[in-house]
């Protein structure tokens, strides 16, 4: 194990970023998100939650599929090309780790996305034990460990190449993977080897036991899971909850799991460019089609949204649910109906 200084973590950083695309938390008016570093960038590793999730690393909000040229009645087409050089990930949270699995159940299973599964196999994603974790927190729901940002737990392996722990004046820094190795080597000049086994237990125990009095962590999931189809789809609670619903989609769009997107074309003036984008189930023109749109009300959209993280995913995942207890939801919903409170409503309250 190592230990990194706050000090020499700016120097850790621009190292890296030397060698490599760096994605990590970012401030910027205010506002924490994850973004590409730069030497003027204001690195903030201690803000818990970033608005978006860093799943933008491997699915993109927006990128280009292939683009279209025609010239002299020939019409070719060139795929964009594949991600084929390292980045790094960097600060982490297990929430959003959990949630890479999550999202490569969907997109690596066959036929597997190829611009997903590049990018996975390039990243190298170096996470952060939540040092406080907040209110809005219920990570420990779903089986995650937020003291622990690699851990078997729950029979699924929340994966990380390397792991952090703030301690003292800085941070625990150790390799988990191969890819894990081969960063700590380029970084080791900035490290300290150093036995600091006691000092991350002792930060695991103060997380856990702040994690233990958050009002969400002992959220019962009961009525919630694998073969609750039935028992769920034609609740009235639907009703009374869908009715305040905007269908706005900040719910969606902060998610680390959602991966609902749509495809469209863009007339460059000399071709046209066929991209892919996020997109929300909660709007009303979600999958529409010439035909029409097979969930036409707000109530069917917003029953979708949830019945799909906790019952149509786990019914064909071994059991996982699809929301990691990351509390951004419940932080931006605008009408406060966020899965804590469905769950709560529909009757899975302890």
């Amino acid at each position: 194990m190592y230990q990194i200084s706050r000090e020499k973590m700016p120097e850790l950083l621009a190292a890296v970023a030397k060698e490599m695309d760096l994605f990590l938390p970012v401030q910027n008016n205010g506002i924490t998100n994850f973004g590409f570093w730069t030497e003027d960038a204001d690195v903030d590793l201690d803000t818990l939650k970033t608005v978006k999730s860093p799943k933008d690393a491997f699915f993109p909000q927006s990128e280009i599929l292939y683009s279209c040229y025609q010239k002299a009645n020939k019409t070719s087409i060139e795929p964009a090309a594949l991600k084929d050089a390292p980045f790094a990930i960097f600060g982490v949270r297990p929430c959003d780790v959990r949630a890479f699995d999550v999202l490569d159940r969907v997109f690596l299973s066959e036929p597997a996305d190829v611009y997903y599964a590049a990018r996975r196999e390039h990243g190298t994603i170096v996470a952060l034990a939540c040092h406080e974790p907040e209110e809005s927190c219920f990570c420990k729901v779903f089986g995650i460990d937020c003291a622990d940002p690699v851990a078997d737990v729950a029979a699924w392996m929340i994966e990380a190449d390397v792991a952090m722990w703030q301690v003292a004046d800085g941070y625990a820094w150790e390799a988990k993977t191969e890819k894990g190795q081969k960063l700590t080597e380029l970084v080791k000049a900035y490290l300290t080897e150093q036995d600091l086994t006691k000092e991350v237990e002792a930060e695991k125990e103060a997380i856990r036991t702040l994690i233990d009095k958050m009002p969400n962590s002992n959220l019962s999931l009961e009525g919630w899971g694998v073969g609750k189809t039935k028992e769920r789809f034609d609740d009235p609670k639907w009703k009374e909850l869908s009715d305040a619903c905007l269908g706005c989609g900040t719910c969606t769009f902060s998610c680390p799991t959602c991966q609902c997107y749509d495809i469209k074309d863009f007339n460059t003036g000399n071709g046209v460019q066929r991209y892919r984008c996020w997109d929300s189930c909660m709007y009303s023109d979600f999958t529409m089609m010439a035909a029409g749109n097979n969930r036409t009300t707000q109530l069917q959209r917003f029953r979708q949204r949830f019945m799909h993280k906790l019952v149509y995913f786990p019914d064909n995942n071994d059991g996982m649910y699809s929301c990691v207890g990351c509390g951004r939801c419940v932080e931006k919903c605008p009408q406060s109906l966020n899965i804590v409170k469905v769950i709560k409503r529909m009757g899975g309250t302890k």
